[in-house]
Parts: C-alpha cells; sequence; structure tokens
C-alpha cells in the first residue's frame, strides 16, 4: 500500500535523520497521522496474524524484545518498534516503514506507553494484550496508579472479544483486569527464595480492588508484586498459567530461569539481570505460549536475547566494563540497587538524574529510593544530569558525606570522571533516568563504542 501521504511521511523521516533532530522513529508517524488520521487501522488490517501490544511501566522495552525474538525464531515476519517509540505516532511509523517492503510482515508486535494503550488499542483491534504491572512513574503525567489502573479497565472492556488478555497475577491491580473475561492467561512468580524480607516502604498498589482493605502478602517479589491475599474479602492471588518456578540470581550477568507451561517447561540462562527481569522473561513467555509457540522456541529466545539498550547493556570503555541499568522511578531503582549488591567488591557509580518531559519533571521519587544499602560498598560515587544537586542532596541525608561524592551536571565530564575513578578491570555502573540513558547513549555512539539505539535490528 503506497499513497501520497506515505511517501511524505518517509521523506520526513530521512530529513530527520539527515538533520540529525532523532532517529525518525516517530515523525514520520505524525506526519502519516496528520495526513491520514486512519492509517494504523488500515495498515494493520494486512497482517495476517494480528496484532501484539506490551505494556508496563517498567519492563515493556526488554519483554516486547524478547517475544520479537521468539517470533522471529518461529519464521513469522515481525514489524515492530525496537527503538521504544511507544506512543501511536511511532507505532505509525513502524507500520509505514514495513509497508514498503517486498515481504512485508504478517505479525505486529508493539511497545506501548501506558496512557497511551487506549488509542493504540482502539485503533489496532489486537488479538493480544500483554499488561504486565503498574507502578508509581511521572506522576506529574500520569497522576496517581489509580488513573492509569482505571483507564486499562475501561481499555479492557473495549477490546473485542476474541482478543487474548495476558496479565501478571503477581500485581493486584492488573490481575484485576481479566476479572470479567474468558480469554485470560496469568503469569508469576512461584520461586519464593528470591523473595523479599517484606514489603517495600515504597510499595504502591497494596490494597484490594474489591473492597478496598489492606492486602497482606506471603511472599513478596518486586515492590507490590507477589503472591497477595485479602482477608476482609478472601480475594487473593489466583495460580497463575505460566509460572517460574525456578529463578536462579547472578548479579548483574543474569539468571538462571525455569518456567512451567501448559505446553512444558522452558529453561534458560538469561543475560538480563534481576528479578525484574525474571518478570519480564515470565510474560514474555506467557505471550508466546498464547499466541501457540513451543516452549523449546522460547527457550531459545531467552537464551539468546541480548540487553535491549540501556537496560542490562554492557560497553567497554577505556578498558573498564561500563553496564548501563535503567532507573526511572522508585520501584525500578530499588531492584537495580538490589541486583548491583549481589556482587562481590566496591561498587562504582554513575549515577544521573534529569527532569525533562520522558522523565517527569517531579524528581521527588529519589526520597523512596533506597540508596542508603549502597553506603558501605562504595568504591566511587559519580553524580549527574539536569538535578545532579538534588542526587547530591539524597546522598547527603542517607549520610554520605560530601567528599564522597563528585557532582558534575555535565554527562560527558561525569562519564569521563566516572571512568577515571573506577580501577582497571573493575565494572562502572551507570544509573541513568530515561532521557540522560538517551543522552549517555548518543555520547557513546559519537565515541563508536556503541551504535545508535534506532539501527537496532533485533527487535523491541
Amino acid at each position: 500500500m503506497r499513497t501520497p501521504s506515505h511517501t511524505v511521511a518517509r521523506v520526513a523521516g530521512q530529513l530527520s535523520r539527515g538533520l540529525g533532530r532523532g532517529g525518525g522513529t516517530s515523525l514520520p508517524g505524525k506526519v502519516l497521522l496528520r495526513l491520514r488520521p486512519t492509517a494504523v487501522g488500515e495498515l494493520t488490517a494486512r497482517l495476517a496474524r494480528g496484532v501484539v501490544l506490551v505494556s508496563a511501566t517498567n519492563g515493556k522495552t526488554t519483554t516486547t524484545r524478547l517475544i520479537a525474538e521468539m517470533i522471529r525464531g518461529a519464521g513469522w515476519r515481525l514489524v515492530s518498534n525496537p527503538a521504544g517509540a511507544n506512543l501511536l505516532p511511532g507505532v505509525a511509523t513502524a507500520l509505514l516503514m514495513d509497508a514498503r517492503r517486498r515481504s512485508p510482515a504478517d505479525i505486529g508486535l508493539f511497545e506501548v506507553d501506558e496512557a497511551a494503550l487506549s488509542a493504540v488499542a482502539d485503533e489496532t483491534e489486537p488479538r493480544l494484550v500483554l499488561l504486565m504491572n503498574l507502578f508509581r512513574d511521572q506522576l506529574d503525567r500520569y497522576g496517581e496508579l489509580e488513573a492509569l489502573a482505571s483507564r486499562w479497565e475501561a481499555m479492557v472492556r473495549d477490546l473485542p472479544e476474541q482478543t487474548v488478555l495476558v496479565l501478571n497475577a503477581d500485581d493486584p491491580a492488573v490481575c484485576a483486569l481479566g476479572r470479567d473475561r474468558m480469554r485470560t492467561v496469568l503469569f508469576g512468580l512461584e520461586d519464593t527464595s528470591v523473595a523479599l524480607p517484606e514489603l517495600p516502604h515504597a510499595a504502591d498498589s497494596t490494597r484490594c480492588r474489591q473492597c478496598a482493605s489492606e492486602l497482606v502478602y506471603d511472599a513478596v517479589f518486586v515492590g507490590h508484586m507477589g503472591h497477595w491475599r485479602c482477608p476482609s474479602c478472601g480475594l487473593a492471588r489466583p495460580t497463575p498459567h505460566i509460572r517460574a518456578r525456578r529463578i536462579v540470581l547472578d548479579g548483574i550477568r543474569g539468571i538462571d530461569i525455569t518456567i512451567d507451561t501448559p505446553a512444558g517447561p522452558a529453561s534458560a540462562r538469561v543475560s538480563l539481570p534481576g528479578v525484574t527481569s525474571a518478570y519480564n522473561a515470565t510474560a514474555a513467555c506467557a505471550a508466546a505460549i498464547a499466541l501457540g509457540l513451543p516452549p523449546e522456541r522460547v527457550a531459545m529466545a531467552l537464551a539468546y536475547t541480548p540487553p535491549a539498550f540501556g537496560r542490562g547493556e554492557w560497553v567497554e570503555l577505556s578498558g573498564r566494563d561500563v553496564v548501563l541499568l535503567l532507573a526511572k522511578n522508585p520501584t525500578g531503582a530499588n531492584e537495580t540497587v538490589r541486583t548491583v549488591l549481589l556482587d562481590e567488591g566496591p561498587v562504582n557509580l554513575l549515577v544521573t538524574l534529569n527532569d525533562r518531559t520522558a522523565d517527569g519533571h517531579d524528581v521527588s521519587w529519589i526520597w523512596d529510593v533506597d540508596f542508603e544499602p549502597l553506603l558501605g560498598h562504595l568504591g566511587s560515587l559519580t553524580l549527574s544530569g539536569d538535578r545532579a544537586y538534588d542526587l547530591a542532596l539524597r546522598f547527603r541525608y542517607a549520610g554520605l558525606p560530601a567528599e564522597a561524592m563528585t557532582v558534575e551536571p555535565d554527562l560527558e565530564a561525569a562519564l569521563d570522571l566516572a571512568v577515571q575513578a573506577t580501577p582497571e578491570g573493575n565494572i562502572l555502573h551507570v544509573l541513568p533516568t530515561y532521557t540522560s540513558m538517551l543522552d549517555l547513549r548518543a555520547l557513546l555512539a559519537r565515541r563508536g563504542a556503541v551504535d545508535h539505539f534506532w539501527r537496532d535490528g533485533r527487535g523491541a
């Protein structure tokens, strides 16, 4: 399908890249939707195997990437948005670029922003929707978590009856979305050896969705996700269809996981760190099984999919290993701290904080991050970003003296200082918020250490 509006939109993308204004991952879609508002529906209608949508506060990029590898392994032709352009224009751009290929895709797989999900679902009539978690994030944009949960509830009511809903049984707000739908697949973690000793103080959704009473947890894994029950009305976490039976954490290097499915187990060594990665792997497995893919294909993809850009990504710089660990909200940052501390030896850190639109302008969330456990393990600490001095104040209140940290708002200078402070042969752990992660990768791309994120052809 080629129309004048398609041509104009593609040229806009080429100009964006040629002028160095970005990767052209959203602008063509914006132009296309302005010229032809029904374009997304028209382009997805040609996909014989339908559309899969993935949304969450944390983990949607990594999980979409895992599913993409599983789908490609099955020999299906895929269109996706690997660069993370997850609003409707980003989806439109991906579909537009695919439409010009000689062998266009037969299935669409799209990571979708939490607040944009309803609009994308309305346009695509998805075959499957995977909803993973809801955490407090970008309060000045989304409002409270309950507001997003209500949006998702309305979106689910409007989904076609044949749409399969894949939900996280361990997240009370997400699990409740499948209460009145027949075609629902649930996933969750069963291995309590990786559970936290108690519910974190920054946990978000801890009240019963049915009676609003305080929930009780028999095991808690990440934030408010775990084995929950309501002592007042009896509502409780249902037994998931897809369960992570065995999880072995290996610090920032990855996990070993065994996932039980109705079609048989899937076991793999995954090069993605932390308990959050166990959730991502289990969610991807659940979606793949719901699409009819075999467990052996799932396990192979889990084993061979590298981290997405900035999410456990390793880079070599001046003789040091640098690992990028996106930390954009309290739950994600706390899990990153927990994962970093699994490794022995001094921890060399570069922590960055921006407050741009894509980050959320409200940075008060840093006071809910448990930085304190790091203090006795620090080899070096460098703080950077637009709000570097807010981070410095947070660490001072944690009890770290001023002379034990380096504050450099300029990211390039901060990176060089952090590398210099990291002994050769050691690892520099970088904890950036979203836009500072993009800035950092652009800087690393200019130095030839990584490729630009929009040139990653493996999938989201």
